[in-house]
């Protein structure tokens, strides 16, 4: 602890404060100041991993619907079962009752 003290008490205390000083700037303006700074960074960082997540998630959505349209290709009871629940079709002579909740 004695040789730093003596080096901001010594003849080259003013070179060793403006050291100091200049370095804290430094910092400070890497940390928050303008342009591109660590706090951006980490907010980038979060929003990468965000938008990460909401594609996986739209990856497993897309498999779903790309599963749910090939078995609505290949099995006729199935299309049928959709087209009476969603568009509320229904074979001639039949009566359809919505029931809404």
């Amino acid at each position: 602890m004695g040789k730093i003290k003596d080096i901001f008490t010594g003849e080259h205390r003013k070179f060793a404060w403006f050291v100091v000083v200049t370095t804290t700037l430094f910092l400070g303006s890497w940390l928050i100041g303008p342009g591109n700074t660590i706090i951006k960074w980490i907010k980038a960082k979060n929003e990468i991993s965000h938008q990460e997540k909401q594609m996986e998630i739209y990856r497993q959505q897309i498999e779903d619907m790309n599963e749910s349209i090939e078995d609505l290709k290949t099995d006729r009871d199935s299309l049928e079962k959709f087209a009476r629940e969603r568009f509320h079709f229904a074979a001639p002579g039949e009566d359809v009752y919505l029931i809404e909740e």
